[in-house]
């Protein structure tokens, strides 16, 4: 099954700017993401990419909306329609005239799965909070404190274990740090702080 998206090119650029609505974001993650561990791994991607916009970009609040509601939304079709993934969801957004930045970021957080690029900061870290995010969750649940007392030590440790949350690719993570130019330990150090806020 490839799930190459076969384009780079998204929505109308005459749509800049166009986003959902809090409410209508929400109503369509909960009538797509039925799978309770998703949808966490999908608000706490949503809540790490709205924290960075605002601490390490310092972008608006409209400009923080459109980060959190792209990571709200980045896996929205892998419940329901695994193997339209990225592509209905995309086509969804497209329907309703949404930001083509939005749709290029969902396309981008697997390049090596989905054939394109992440370009903008804003691409860069949905691909790098994806898969670290979900690897410092899996390690979370098998501590008895979580996410309390958690350090970078532990879960690069985690990381350097293949049989650990084996479905995580590690070659991602590190090719996402690369193209953020962002240090692993510091993306790890950003998660472990502000993941825990996420229920």
């Amino acid at each position: 099954m490839s799930l190459l998206l076969g384009r780079n090119t998204f929505g109308d650029i005459s749509n800049k700017g166009n986003l959902l609505s809090k409410e209508e974001a929400f109503q369509l993650f909960h009538e797509w993401v039925l799978n309770p561990k998703l949808q966490l791994h999908m608000k706490q991607v949503a809540h790490l990419m709205k924290c960075w916009a605002s601490e390490k970009e310092n972008l608006s609040s409209d400009d923080e909306w459109k980060w959190e509601m792209t990571g709200l939304l980045h896996d929205a079709d892998w419940d329901q329609w695994p193997d339209l993934h990225c592509k209905k969801i995309i086509e969804e957004l497209e329907i309703r005239n949404i930001d083509p930045e939005v749709m290029h970021a969902i396309a981008s957080h697997g390049p090596v799965h989905f054939g394109v690029e992440p370009e903008t900061k804003m691409d860069q870290m949905l691909y790098a909070f994806d898969e670290l995010s979900g690897l410092i969750h899996a390690y979370s649940l098998m501590r008895p404190e979580g996410y309390t007392g958690m350090e970078l030590k532990g879960v690069k440790k985690r990381l350097k274990e293949k049989s650990f949350a084996a479905n995580v690719s590690r070659e991602d993570i590190q090719d996402a740090c690369n193209r953020a130019q962002i240090g692993l330990d510091e993306l790890i150090e950003f998660i472990i702080a502000k993941q825990p806020s996420v229920s």
